[in-house]
């Protein structure tokens, strides 16, 4: 902790620093990606607060994820501004609402609907409207837009023509469903994240003696993320404010993709409208990514339109040179995620952590063909926007433990020789199953596994920050993070889509299927729409530090006709798309387009089959990625020989031990079925099955084979193998 209020200062570029002693009147920072706008901000708050000059009780800090919100606590309390409230829009107005709902209203806060969709799906059928899963999300999703624009039921078709938005269904249909959704939560005294924002706006505009309390409270404002704001959160930041000025706000235009659900860099863009004598201040310096990956960003933004790109920034990387971004052209699909796949494995062999690794896309469909690579390549990984952290049944449970733990003075009992917070976590989730090393295999037991694992990683985490911190100090830290919904970190290659990236960095980033139609997404028509599909990109290239691979398949499936195309978004920047291509990057010579595919040795033969694959009991053309590693349909009947792959599933179990592996890593379940089913007999046969790559043919062809063929293996020690490995390369 720094030691003074200029202490807090040291280490600050000078944008930063003027940032951090801008503390009288409306404050702007336009901060580019990676210019180190947390830092400004936060060592802004907390030199106000040295310095006397801001009372820790009197800031309120809003962003617009639970995680932002929990770093910025972290760094505030590491800074020695504690007090200072850190939260997101929702959850700062909740807790007003909570507080003045009695004196406002009467008894106590509606409580908060669980499942919107399930609502939202009731609804509908009670209007007789049938909506499929796709057509009930994406109506959600429209309810939600209009109630952050504030936009009532019997508004919602015009306010949909006049915005220009394209709705899944007719919009007098999805008026109806609007108003029914939100007559049944009257009719059972329930209200949605939106009500909490649009009831406290109510209650501040309705009782002036609860707005001044209010802003008695908190007198100094910080919006992180302001070009995401919604009418409706703009609405609430006005009404905290009354007629005071001691506003800060940090956003970047470019930055803007959430206009889907209200956002628009308006607010941003007209602040100096609003405020004429506000102090504006430019991050530019990003301290990210290297000069190659920043190139790339701004060339990406080079080409924008409209008005965010007027106020674009010009990024100057501070980092040492890195790698070229690659540029790789996949025959199709399975491919590129084999390629992927292949060149993560190289990445964490050359030393970069598998948590430092993204595969970025643009919808979340996309996921499942990586998945399925990442798991036959041996490569552990997350699957983010999956169920939330803290409502996981074993977290839930472990908290409860750790809980009780604490009440009755720790677990010292079980400590052994062992001391220390960590030490006592370990001992308390050692009885739910925690272990020092991973489970074999993979599934429930192997998730169970993690989410412990993660507990165990953050109080070494806590502990370390917080050094004497005891049990009850931890479980509280729980307890506010689950309130916030802050996770902690999960290890393994992050699989995401371009829109959950936003505001998270790793060493790695794979940017996959950049084709049109799918970026920009196909249901992308107008200007504005087509320039936020260009921000997305723009998001997605600028969360990669050092490395950076953007690639594209030209058809879905092996053997399809080769249609697609390259983003339009990369034309004049991957070499040999336009007038500027080939142009050197600082620090940096020009790369080429990249022809991946199937692992070496393989690759010419699947160019030279075209043919498309098909189902072989009723030859209908596959697509889905576990269906063309069966080859044959889900639904058709198997010839899967069930003796040999309980028998291949015990020996995978097996190796999983041996290696200290998941089981999937060694073969996944789609792989052994294929194999069960196809019963190979030749180390040919064997290498034609997906799944089974260069690799794990070299390591377990000859014990998949002799299983297939009826013979009981040698059970061969762990040691003696890996020397007769060894001895066999050095001849």
């Amino acid at each position: 902790m720094p030691e003074g209020a200029d202490a807090v200062l040291a280490g600050l570029d000078p944008e930063q620093r003027e940032v951090a002693t801008a503390l009288h009147g409306p404050v702007c920072v336009l901060a580019g990606a990676g210019t180190g706008k947390t830092r400004a901000i936060t060592h802004r708050i907390a030199y106000g607060v040295r310095a006397g000059i801001l009372q820790p009780a009197s800031v309120l800090a809003v962003t617009f994820t639970a995680r932002a919100a929990g770093e910025m606590r972290g760094r505030l309390r590491q800074l020695g501004a504690g007090g200072v409230q850190a939260r997101t829009f929702h959850s700062a107005a909740l807790r007003q609402l909570q507080f003045f709902w009695p004196k406002a209203v009467g008894g106590e806060v509606p409580r908060l609907l669980e499942r919107k969709v399930q609502s939202v799906a009731e609804a509908a059928a009670r209007c007789r409207i049938r909506l499929d899963r796709s057509e009930l999300r994406d109506v959600t999703a429209e309810i939600e837009w209009s109630k952050v624009t504030q936009t009532v039921p019997a508004d919602y078709p015009a306010a949909v023509a006049k915005a220009g938005r394209q709705a899944p269904r007719d919009p007098a249909e999805i008026g109806q469903i609007y108003g029914t959704y939100e007559q049944l939560k009257r009719d059972r005294g329930v209200i949605d994240f939106e009500d909490v924002l649009l009831l406290t706006v109510g209650v501040l505009q309705d009782r002036q003696d609860i707005a001044e309390q209010v802003r008695a409270q908190y007198q100094h404002f910080v919006v992180d993320e302001y070009q995401d704001v919604s009418p409706l959160q703009q609405r609430l930041l006005e009404l905290w404010l009354g007629d005071r000025d001691s506003l800060c706000v940090v956003g970047d235009a470019s930055q803007t993709i959430y206009s889907f659900t209200g956002a628009t860099p308006d607010h941003l863009l007209d602040f100096r409208t609003r405020h004429p004598h506000a102090t504006v201040v430019r991050l530019v310096r990003d301290y990210r990514s290297t000069p190659q990956v920043v190139h790339l960003a701004n060339g990406l933004l080079t080409q924008a339109r409209g008005r965010a790109a007027e106020h674009r920034l010009e990024l100057v990387s501070q980092r040492a040179a890195g790698p070229e971004p690659a540029y790789v052209e996949y025959a199709d699909e399975p491919a590129e995620a084999e390629g992927t796949a292949r060149r993560i494995r190289d990445l964490i062999a050359s030393g970069v952590p598998a948590g430092e690794i993204a595969v970025l896309f643009r919808i979340n469909a996309q996921s499942e063909v990586y998945e399925q690579a990442l798991a036959d390549a041996g490569v552990p990984y997350q699957l983010r926007g999956a169920e939330r952290f803290f409502e996981r049944p074993e977290v839930r449970e472990a908290g409860v433990k750790l809980r009780g733990a604490a009440r009755f003075g720790g677990n010292d009992a079980l400590l052994d020789d062992a001391v220390g917070l960590p030490s006592e976590v370990r001992a308390v989730l050692s009885d739910m199953g925690w272990t020092s090393e991973p489970p074999a295999g993979s599934g429930a037991v192997r998730e169970r596994w993690e989410s412990l694992a993660a507990l165990v990683r953050l109080a070494e985490e806590f502990a370390a920050a917080r050094p004497g911190a005891t049990l009850a100090d931890l479980v509280a830290e729980l307890d506010e993070r689950a309130a916030a919904q802050h996770a902690p970190a999960v290890e393994g290659v992050t699989l995401a889509s371009l829109h959950a990236a936003k505001g998270l960095e790793w060493d790695a980033v794979f940017l996959v299927g950049l084709t049109e139609g799918m970026m920009p997404i196909t249901y992308a028509k107008t200007d504005e729409q087509l320039e936020e599909e260009r921000r997305l990109l723009y998001v997605g290239v600028t969360r990669a530090r050092r490395h950076l691979a953007l690639s594209w398949s030209l058809a879905r499936s092996p053997g399809g006709r080769a249609v697609r195309r390259p983003s339009r978004f990369l034309s004049g920047l991957r070499p040999g798309s336009g007038p500027t291509a080939g142009r050197r990057a600082p620090g940096g010579a020009a790369g080429g387009v990249e022809r991946g595919g199937a692992a070496p040795g393989a690759g010419a033969s699947r160019r030279r089959d075209r043919r498309p694959a098909r189902c072989r009991v009723c030859n209908k053309t596959l697509t889905d990625a576990g269906e063309m590693k069966l080859m044959r349909c889900e639904d058709c009947p198997s010839e899967m020989n069930e003796e040999l792959y309980e028998r291949l599933r015990d020996w995978r179990a097996q190796q999983a031990a041996r290696t200290r592996q998941p089981a999937y890593c060694v073969f996944t379940d789609k792989t052994l079925m294929a194999i069960s089913e196809a019963v190979p007999g030749t180390e040919a046969e064997l290498a034609g099955i997906s799944g089974v790559g260069r690799r794990k043919l070299d390591r377990y062809g000859a014990d998949v084979l002799a299983l297939c063929a009826g013979e009981e293996l040698v059970d061969v020690p762990e040691e003696a193998s890996e020397g007769a490995a060894e001895n066999s390369s050095e001849k």
